[in-house]
């Protein structure tokens, strides 16, 4: 098992910004206002040949009640008792305050191996700080620049004995796995392959503020893996979370609830939504999670659309089921809306699920497995080419202008999602309403529903490589040869 290390501390003491330098990426949003890390994110670090994973969290509060902090504060506590070492930062240019000599005491009973580091040490500024930190009692503070590197070697040389001591004790590691956050695989030629441990079916969780995304992930988990409450906007930045939900390997990605355009003021928020459209982008499937009371707002349209015009495999969860009364009456509603505001996504799941109690996690489970398999499918080419003969006897193309359209010739060029060519003449005066006619033919007749299909139009000309090829003039061979004098 990897060794882990927890960075802890108050807030705004550059948590965050030493996280993104371990692992290399700007993963956790970083922001001057404080408090914005809420949720726990864990990373694969590298510090020289040392690899680890490493846990941000949020910053250490004073409250201890059912408050927001005070969640905020428990669920720290918790990453600190998994932990193999802790982090624990202060601010050298602030010094020690109290709150550093509280949080100093419940580490030493916390965790048995706390390094202590002096972070925004660089230049003179910090040199007090410095000094004022060994009063903690956690032995020599490292110091340390989250934001220009330095103090990575003193880090480096703290943490090499702990992780040796745990190797030794720790049982046999399992091969690592890299995981691809990957958009397209064009050159996948089988019909479909199930999520293997090397590639987990990556799940993207969106929807508006307050519908319960954080609240259905931590029942997947089985666990209070991220923060949840009555607040709307508590989860700000897109969290992933790697499980096995069912015999299958998932990364699921927690987003921020995305308001209107308009709402979004604040800097951070602006941050908070773009991270989540990020993920959306990763996924493979994405999951719209709608409040029963209030679906399909005109903000749950935008980011179904979103989803789809993205490419992505959509199920909609509504979810807060079991606070619904008439819930046939309601189901019968749901589907109706469905059907005539999100045409783009006909035949795609809705499953009503609740995440408080867990009730129709199992059918929505299946769905997006459905839905994975819908996205990778693939057609072959002899298959696609009869049923067109049959589309084209049925209801045969238009002739604007007098010009007749022949669509001679249809081949799947990809999957993920499934992207057809169709080669024919004058594909610019082809009607999208017979592109439409094609498009919903293929989800009734190989059978996928819901998932985005595209439909390129390409003409004979297209393909011809000497198209628009200058005509090579004649050798001198060749003139003598026709009679014609040499220049």
């Amino acid at each position: 098992m990897s060794f882990t290390l927890a960075i802890v501390g108050r807030p705004n003491v550059g948590k965050s910004t030493l996280f993104n330098r371990l692992v290399g990426k700007r993963l956790a949003l970083v922001d001057d206002q404080p408090g914005v890390t809420r949720d726990l994110r864990e990373g694969a670090a590298r510090l020289g040949d040392l690899k680890f994973t490493v846990i941000d969290t949020a910053g250490l509060e004073m409250a201890t009640d059912e408050s927001l902090q005070g969640r905020m504060r428990m669920l720290t506590e918790r990453a600190v008792g998994m932990a193999d070492a802790c982090l624990f930062l202060v601010d050298a240019r602030d010094g020690v305050l109290p709150a550093d000599e509280i949080f100093a005491d419940i580490l030493r009973k916390k965790n048995a191996h706390v390094i202590l580091g002096a972070n925004k040490a660089e230049g003179k500024a910090g040199e007090a700080g410095m000094m004022e930190a060994y009063s903690l009692g956690l032995g020599t503070p490292i110091g340390l620049s989250a934001e220009h590197g330095e103090g990575m070697a003193d880090l480096a040389a703290e943490l090499r004995p702990l992780m040796e001591a745990h190797a030794e004790t720790a049982p046999a590691a399992e091969p690592e796995v890299e995981v691809t956050l990957h958009e397209e695989d064009e050159e996948a030629e089988h019909e479909y392959v199930a999520p293997s441990t090397s590639k987990p079916l990556q799940i993207a969780v969106v929807g508006r503020p307050n519908a319960g995304k954080s609240t259905l992930i931590n029942q997947i988990l089985g666990e209070d893996r991220l923060l949840t409450g009555p607040e709307a906007g508590i989860t700000r930045d897109a969290i992933s979370v790697v499980t096995n939900w069912g015999g299958v390997p998932t990364r699921i990605f927690d987003t921020a609830g995305m308001r209107k355009k308009a709402k979004v003021q604040e800097k951070l928020e602006k941050l908070s939504v773009s991270d989540g459209l990020r993920a959306v982008k990763f996924a493979e499937v994405v999951v719209v999670v709608l409040d029963v009371d209030i679906p399909f707002e005109q903000q749950d349209l935008r980011i179904a659309d979103l989803a789809e015009r993205e490419g992505r495999a959509v199920v909609i969860a509504v979810n807060k089921w079991d606070m619904e009364g008439a819930k046939q009456e309601k189901l019968r509603d749901l589907k109706e809306q469905f059907t005539r505001l999100l045409p783009q996504l006909k035949g795609a799941p809705l499953i009503t699920v609740s995440a408080l109690t867990g009730r129709g996690l199992e059918r929505l489970r299946e769905a997006i497995l459905e839905a994975h398999e819908v996205w990778n499918r693939r057609v072959s080419t002899s298959q696609l080419n009869r049923w067109l003969v049959g589309m084209l006897e049925q209801h045969p193309p238009p002739a604007p202008q007098g010009k007749r359209i022949k669509l001679r010739y249809m081949t799947q060029a990809k999957a993920r999602p499934p992207g057809f060519v169709v080669m024919c003449s004058h594909p610019d005066l082809l009607p999208a309403s017979y592109s439409r006619y094609l498009v919903n033919g293929l989800r009734e007749d190989f059978d996928m529903p819901g998932t985005p299909i595209r439909m390129f139009l390409r003409s004979q000309a297209d393909a011809n490589p000497y198209k628009n090829r200058k005509k090579a003039a004649p050798s001198k061979l060749r003139k003598h040869l026709d009679g014609r004098k040499p220049d």
